[in-house]
């Protein structure tokens, strides 16, 4: 009678096409120049995780169908939408038509705190995830809303672009619940 650990079947997970149907989380994660197949693959799965909308890949970003995506994916990349644009400054006007609150998770001199920032429900968020060496673009964040920073408190100053994915979109999706 102890803590059995549940067997896949058990954990009650949507199908491909009932994930497609599912309501709009209303955040979409853009990858700038991320330049491992590892890390695109890591976003993806994080990404359907959340139940995020959509996943662009920008400038170098590798693209499905890839067997290293697939890799850390696991088939994610089946079932979360994604699109691929040369530039980033591409998505961010695209995305800013389309209503969306552009966010680059950046540490810069006018950062938020990511534990100090509570998203909206309702209001939608374009995520900007950069590159592993160089980070976000700088014209790309100067075309931002405003910059999150996860908090940190080691002597690394970064995290690998997936971890960072997976801490941002648990505090939105968080924030969603409670809210």
């Amino acid at each position: 009678m102890g803590n059995r650990k549940l067997l896949n079947i058990e954990l009650g997970r949507v199908s491909v096409q009932e994930y497609k149907e599912l309501p709009d989380s209303g955040v979409v994660v853009v990858l700038d120049n991320v330049r491992s197949a590892h890390n695109v693959g890591a976003a993806f799965r994080t990404a359907d995780s959340f139940k995020i909308d959509k996943v662009w890949l920008c400038g170098i970003c590798a693209v499905p169908p890839s067997a290293e995506i697939h890799k850390s994916a696991l088939g994610a990349e089946d079932s979360v939408a994604w699109e691929h644009v040369d530039d980033t400054m591409e998505a961010v006007a695209r995305l800013k038509e389309q209503g969306y609150t552009i966010v680059s998770i950046e540490q810069t001199t006018k950062s938020v705190m990511l534990d100090r920032f509570t998203p909206e429900k309702g209001k939608k968020y374009a995520l900007i995830f950069g590159n592993e060496v160089s980070g976000v673009a700088q014209d790309v964040v100067d075309a931002s809303d405003f910059s999150l920073e996860v908090p940190q408190f080691g002597t690394k100053h970064s995290l690998n672009v997936s971890v960072t994915v997976g801490v941002i979109l648990w505090h939105f999706r968080l924030a969603f619940l409670r809210g």
